[in-house]
């Protein structure tokens, strides 16, 4: 077994001659929360692409815990233990909160028979437990369509949980969201750490400052810097490319 939840060795992909990701090695160790920055064009949601197999690299690989997973079809890397949140959530918005997270933890591809014969006890602790960590333990029994954006995001995120990937992808998890939702979101992914390993893909800076364990930043498809909150903040590389004069916003 891998010390490395997650391992990428000079990753690549072109499109046309387009070097979109451009070697890029990078390992994320069992429950570390990693945040990818960089402008836009940085190949930060390319790299998920490919992470996740909606696309196929050039070269190099993707192994996780391990096993190597580089080029699979996207529903075997999902099998294999890749969870990917996309900005716009996608969720059963005709079933409620709970009914949501029983289908997700479940292994019965039938929804209607999960919904008619209900998800056994063990099933219903695990929910429990997601409901208390997302905040919608007071909402379980509300449609999924009535929730705000917010609450919709942090649903999705207890979806992904609930089917107990080995690495969870985040794409700009508090993209249209409050400061309040950000702050929540922000606590959520807090309580995780060192229990689930996720990679964020995030451009609110307080934000970041808020999870960040360690920043990977990409340029033009490479690794530019790989450091924490202070040392990306002081890398002149970064600031060139990337920050600017301002460095990583404090906390809301």
């Amino acid at each position: 077994m891998s010390a490395f939840a997650l391992e990428l060795k000079d990753l690549g992909v072109s499109f046309g001659g387009f070097k979109a990701v451009d070697g890029v090695s990078l390992q994320v160790a069992e429950g570390e929360l990693r945040v990818l920055l960089g402008a836009n064009g940085a190949g930060k949601t390319t790299l998920m692409d490919l992470i996740s197999g909606k696309t196929r690299s050039s070269h190099g690989q993707v192994l996780l815990s391990g096993s190597d997973i580089t080029n699979r079809a996207e529903f075997r890397v999902a099998r294999a233990g890749i969870g990917r949140k996309f900005q716009i959530p996608s969720v059963f918005r005709e079933l409620t909160v709970r009914q949501n997270l029983g289908v997700a933890a479940t292994r019965e591809p039938s929804i209607l028979r999960n919904l008619r014969w209900g998800f056994g006890r063990q099933t219903d602790k695990g929910i429990d437990e997601i409901l208390d960590l997302i905040g919608l333990a007071g909402l379980q029994h509300r449609q999924a369509a009535d929730l705000s954006h917010g609450q919709t995001q942090w649903l999705e995120l207890g979806l992904l949980i609930a089917q107990k990937p080995r690495v969870i992808l985040l794409d700009e998890p508090t993209a249209g969201m409050t400061q309040a939702e950000t702050r929540k979101t922000a606590q959520i992914l807090m309580a995780l750490r060192g229990r689930q390993t996720i990679l964020v893909v995030e451009h609110d800076m307080a934000f970041v400052r808020d999870i960040a364990e360690r920043i990977t930043v990409l340029h033009l498809g490479r690794v530019l810097a790989e450091g924490s909150v202070t040392e990306i903040e002081r890398d002149p590389k970064v600031r060139q490319a990337y920050l600017g004069s301002h460095g990583i916003a404090t906390p809301c």
